[in-house]
């Protein structure tokens, strides 16, 4: 029995407009929610990328937690994405302000992967399977 529905992986941002516009243009498509305090990306057909302000989560985490903006700029998750064409996705990211952290290259785990970071630190790769 599979538990989980839906999946949602949620990136807290500083500026939820500019992530958003990022990620429209590196995903190659439009949010299908994009409201104050949340953007959300449809990965597939059962896993979302959500934007959310670092304020807006700020005020959930109460005093509970560090405010996230301490840790902007600071590599806090990977989003590892599978890709058909892996170089026509890092030239993509980076033609739209992705900044480069490792470049294309075979990996030990039998995939090809380029590393990038977005406008917040948070890490992207793209990969693609080594074809033996």
């Amino acid at each position: 029995m599979d538990t989980f529905r839906r999946i949602e992986i949620i990136l807290y941002v500083k500026d939820q407009q500019k992530s958003a516009d990022f990620y429209a243009k590196i995903l190659k498509k439009l949010p299908i929610l994009n409201v104050p305090g949340m953007t959300e990306f449809a990965l597939s057909e059962h896993c979302i990328l959500g934007l959310m302000p670092e304020n807006g989560i700020a005020t959930i985490l109460s005093n509970t937690m560090p405010h996230p903006n301490q840790g902007n700029g600071i590599p806090r998750c990977e989003l590892y994405l599978t890709v058909e064409e892996i170089e026509t996705e890092f030239e993509n990211a980076v033609i739209h302000g992705a900044k480069i952290v490792s470049p294309i290259k075979e990996r030990n785990w039998g995939d090809c992967a380029c590393y990038l970071a977005d406008p917040d630190g948070h890490i992207i790769a793209f990969a693609q399977p080594l074809r033996i």
